[in-house]
């Protein structure tokens, strides 16, 4: 029973199994949805960024020109302060402008020059934009995009003019490098909203996840709570089952009664022997179902006791049973009520009743030993005497006279030696022995008796087998067995034998078609001296019933009034060590 409760508790309920796979693919999901939802935000933001920063670009391009027509009307180059203006955005970090001979053109904000020296020559080289990501005093992330600052040359007009002078001077170096594109431009956008954002959205997927894992968790404790509910109650049930075969099958009857004194529970034992319906024991009072019970049923409340009670089995008979009584308590030690075993003493009285039987034919069959000693010496005389006087008789009276009397004695010698061998039985030789040589000995036997009632014998043999036993004591049996069927058998009855076996018995059946036995004549029936015929001693079938049990054997019996008997000698065919 421990096994089973433990081989329960470690069994893994289905809902446990999904939850948890339910758990893992969540899990799994938002992790997975966090990771690209954050690279498509990053695309985005970085797309943005440059877009913005080309934007810019192109106005500073645009603005550029605008002061180059200011450089060539003989003023000075404010690409400087365009650059320095253009800068004071929130939204720029800085800005450089570099030729391509590392000459700084404009410069707006702190960067270090010779981190991007590498970048100026490959996008002087590859004529196309490049982003990066600069961590600006190491915790300042910029996005940068650095790109081909040109400033497109402007057509210059031919004219002279007051004083027979030129108004357009020629251009510097510098601006030269602007038009043809020889220079790189440096824009670094401050990232700090797209960060914050990004922050932001990390924080949300960390607090999905832990509410997820949060509710995982939750889920899991609520699972087992339920699955320590399932086992328990999957516990209590196997339990109740267990106790509930157990009751069942117990061979006492046993009654519960509540703190009222009411019946709550029984069993089909205590139905048996109360012989009460089974609905109708319920709620029945102690009092009402043991009428005159010797005890006070106040006392079966405060210790255990016993007694004895006798019903009613409704075919005028009794059923004697011992009662146990014993309290029912809770945990506070309080009476709830009390428990009654009814123990069934029938086979017990019956046990008693066979061994005070033995004791009695013990001390007959001593008495018997004793009285046939004292009376087989002067039967023997009486015998010779009768003899005697009727070898000298005169007269035919006479000489009948003395053949009844030596007719008496030799009846009376038979008797004294069934008494004998009931007092003192032979012990029997075991030897191997083929049963249908037995039985064929018997017909023999009792041909002559057979053919004077003009009685029918049947025979079926299918026993063609060996057995260990004594020849003549079970001849004897079978004579015995065979003899009272043809004494309750009318002129032209009929007799069947039967001869059957199995893996370890026999099974010899004489039956008849007589005049049959009562239940009072059947339980009597192996008794010494009991008899139902005139001139019968009643001591054949108590012998028989003596041999059969030396050879480990049984009889059954079966007979009904005017229809016949059926006795069935069960033999083993092996004889076991006692």
């Amino acid at each position: 029973m421990m096994n089973f409760l433990s081989n329960s508790r470690k069994k893994l309920s289905i809902p446990l199994v999904g939850i948890l796979v339910t758990t893992v693919i969540l899990a799994g999901l938002l992790v997975f949805s966090t990771m690209r939802n954050l690279n498509k935000e990053q695309r985005i933001i970085e797309g943005f960024l440059l877009d913005e920063g080309l934007t810019l670009i192109r106005s500073l391009e645009a603005g550029a020109r605008t002061t180059m027509m200011h450089e060539m009307m003989g003023g000075s180059l404010p690409v400087k302060t365009l650059v320095r203006e253009t800068a004071k955005s929130e939204r720029i970090e800085y800005i450089f402008i570099v030729a391509e001979d590392g000459m700084v053109v404009a410069s707006a904000g702190i960067h270090d020059l010779k981190t991007d020296s590498l970048l100026t020559r490959k996008i002087l080289e590859k004529r196309e934009p490049v982003t990066t990501v600069i961590d600006l005093n190491g915790h300042k992330p910029v996005f940068e995009v650095a790109t081909i600052f040109q400033s497109l040359p402007l057509e210059r007009p031919v004219g002279m003019g007051m004083m027979g002078q030129s108004r357009w001077r020629p251009v510097s170096r510098v601006t030269k490098m602007l038009e043809e594109g020889r220079a790189v431009i440096h824009l670094g956008l401050c990232t700090k909203e797209f960060q914050e954002a990004r922050v932001q959205d990390v924080r949300h997927s960390f607090f999905m996840g832990s509410l997820l894992l949060l509710l995982g968790s939750a889920g899991f404790y609520f699972l087992f709570l339920y699955q320590g509910m399932r086992v328990t109650r999957t516990t209590l049930a196997n339990m109740k089952l267990y106790t509930r075969n157990i009751i069942e099958s117990m061979p006492d009857g046993l009654i519960t009664f509540d703190s009222r004194g009411r019946v709550v529970a029984w069993n089909p034992k205590a139905v048996e022997l109360t012989g009460v319906h089974y609905e109708a024991l319920k709620e029945l009072s102690m009092e009402a179902l043991f009428p005159g019970m010797p005890v006070d049923s106040l006392a079966v409340y405060e210790n255990a006791s016993s007694f004895s009670y006798t019903f009613k089995d409704g075919k005028g008979g009794e059923i004697p049973v011992e009662i146990s009584c014993s309290p029912l308590q809770d945990e506070e030690k309080k009476n709830r009520g009390a428990v009654f075993l009814l123990r069934d003493l029938r086979k017990i009285r019956a046990m008693e009743e066979q061994l005070a039987r033995s004791h009695r034919l013990a001390a007959l069959g001593k008495m018997a030993a004793g009285i046939a000693h004292e009376i087989r010496n002067p039967l023997g005389t009486l015998r010779g005497f009768a003899q005697y006087f009727g070898a000298r008789a005169e007269d035919d009276a006479s000489r009948e006279y003395s053949s009844l009397m030596i007719g008496e004695v030799d009846r009376l010698n038979e008797s004294i030696s069934s008494l004998l061998q009931f007092s003192r039985p032979r012990e029997p030789e075991f030897l191997p022995l083929e049963l249908e040589d037995l039985l064929e000995k018997m017909e023999k036997l009792l041909e002559y008796d057979l053919k004077e009632k003009n009685i029918t014998l049947e025979k079926s043999y299918t026993c063609s087998i060996q057995i260990e036993g004594d020849g003549d004591l079970l001849l004897q049996v079978l004579l015995n067995v065979l003899k009272n069927a043809l004494n309750a058998s009318e002129t032209d009855g009929l007799i069947s034998v039967t001869c059957e076996n199995d893996d370890e018995h026999i099974y010899i059946t004489v039956k008849d078609n007589g005049v049959g036995m009562s239940r009072v004549e059947c339980e009597q029936m192996f008794d010494p001296f009991f008899t139902t015929r005139k001139t019968g001693t009643g001591l054949g079938l108590t012998v028989s019933h003596q041999i059969v049990e030396q050879h480990q054997g049984l009889f059954k019996v079966t007979s009904e009034q005017g229809k016949g008997t059926s006795v069935t000698i069960i033999l083993p065919q092996r004889q076991r060590e006692q």
